[in-house]
């Protein structure tokens, strides 16, 4: 196995918790097709919130002999340790493993440790994805090593009640109107945010680092140029986006929330902050998290069709199948089977998750079922009109990295007020030399 500079420093940024985490083994040897005279059981890990639970079920009504041992890691970071520690050891992956767009760069570097679908069917059923994302599961050597789950189109969410006690409008199309609509920016979106902090004392968004994730995405390259360059040194528009957001952080905007946490969802409750990034998949989470923190529907939060700076992706997932599964076979039958466009279209009614097929993408765009919980916001319909010329950046092998380790950290650091605009990006790139430096 190849393993590169990144998976080390993977390795090494995660110390003990990767220990923590739980190991899922391959089941025993196949002697032939699952039966219930010959039953077999699959391994599947997934992260965060992937809607899969009656799927499986589903799955097992339909196929006798066959059962589903389901592994669900919290975040997406952990399960980037957790996929390369049992890289690096050899053993301990599941038949089937999602992958995170943003670390995909770095699984492509040992992406012969994955299976090529092509020998289980995946030529048959390529045309059902958008081009790119075809593109991003299929490695340098035309390996297809993995189905496509989900996209990351992004529109804001808002606490309605919240917008209208600070006299801002609360009707969702009067919203998308308020930060510019088609036109909107970051500019109007942080200057808004400033007149909302000076009314309420409150914050405007959660805390800075999805919101940075959610510009860095913006750009036509990121942290690695399209040909895989490191791309934070010299970068002119990072460093501009940099010190818009740390300024709009000295405004006071950031509700300095934890990430993942938000106070066990009370964040989401007693407002601490109005507005919070939303890809599909995150709908999930501000539903989940409002409800863990105590609230319900009548929280008050809704949906807008709208996004400052444009249309934008952040995340998306990928089912493989790695090497070291006993069950190959059944496992990309099983990958193909929960990434299909029905499938798809009920993952995204349980999570919210935006479907990256396109016959489930043109059946929510048709309808406008609406969201009981974000106050009847149509939001298949919404997310179907962000998706409108989304392209996922290309992601280099260390990317997740920066994003987590380098500007997590330095914008921590910005909020507690230890560092400004200037000091944080040169601690930036001093910590981008050290962790990922060519």
């Amino acid at each position: 196995m190849r393993l590169s500079r990144r998976t080390s420093a993977v390795a090494a940024i995660a110390g003990a918790s990767a220990f923590a985490l739980i190991a899922t083994g391959c089941a025993a040897s196949n002697d032939g097709p699952a039966s219930a005279e010959n039953p077999i059981e699959l391994t599947v890990t997934t992260f965060g919130t992937f809607g899969y639970d009656d799927l499986y079920t589903e799955y097992e009504k339909a196929h006798p002999g066959i059962t589903i041992k389901a592994t669900n890691i919290d975040t997406g970071g952990n399960a980037r340790t957790d996929l390369f520690t049992k890289l690096a050891a050899g053993d301990g992956l599941s038949d089937v493993v999602a992958l995170e767009e943003g670390w995909l760069g770095s699984v492509m570097e040992v992406s012969d440790q994955f299976t090529d679908l092509r020998d289980h069917g995946a030529d048959k059923i390529s045309d059902r994805w958008v081009d790119w994302k075809l593109a991003q599961g299929t490695d340098a050597e035309g390996r297809v090593i993995g189905y496509g789950t989900d996209i990351g189109p992004q529109g804001l969410c808002y606490n309605g009640a919240q917008f209208e006690a600070a006299g801002l409008p609360r009707d969702r199309d009067a919203v998308a109107a308020l930060f510019g609509g088609a036109d909107a920016t970051w500019e109007t979106y942080f200057a808004l945010g400033k007149e909302y902090a000076a009314k309420t004392g409150k914050g405007w968004f959660d805390h800075s680092g999805f919101v940075w994730n959610s510009m860095v995405n913006q750009l036509d390259e990121g942290y690695y140029t399209t040909d895989g360059k490191l791309n934070v040194d010299g970068n002119a528009e990072l460093e501009e986006r940099f010190g818009t957001l740390a300024g709009g952080i000295s405004d006071g905007l950031s509700a300095k929330q934890s990430a993942w946490d938000w106070g066990g969802g009370k964040g989401f409750v007693d407002g601490s902050f109005a507005t919070f990034v939303c890809p599909g998949w995150m709908l999930g989470v501000v539903q989940g998290n409002t409800e863990a923190g105590g609230g319900d529907a009548t929280s008050g939060w809704d949906f807008a069709n709208v996004f400052p700076g444009g249309a934008s992706n952040w995340g998306g997932a990928f089912l493989s199948v790695p090497t070291t599964s006993k069950h190959a076979e059944e496992a990309a039958e099983l990958s193909a089977w929960l990434t299909a466009p029905e499938q798809q279209i009920k993952q995204f009614e349980a999570a919210g998750t935006f479907p990256s097929t396109i016959e489930a993408q043109e059946e929510l765009a048709a309808g406008a079922t609406p969201h009981e919980f974000f106050n009847g916001a149509p939001t298949g319909a919404i997310l179907a009109e962000r998706a409108k010329g989304v392209v996922a950046q290309f992601k280099g092998p260390d990317d997740s990295v920066i994003q987590e380790n380098v500007f997590g950290p330095v914008l921590k650091e910005i909020e507690a007020g230890k560092l400004d605009a200037k000091t944080g990006w040169a601690e930036a790139l001093k910590l981008t030399d050290e962790l990922v430096g060519e």
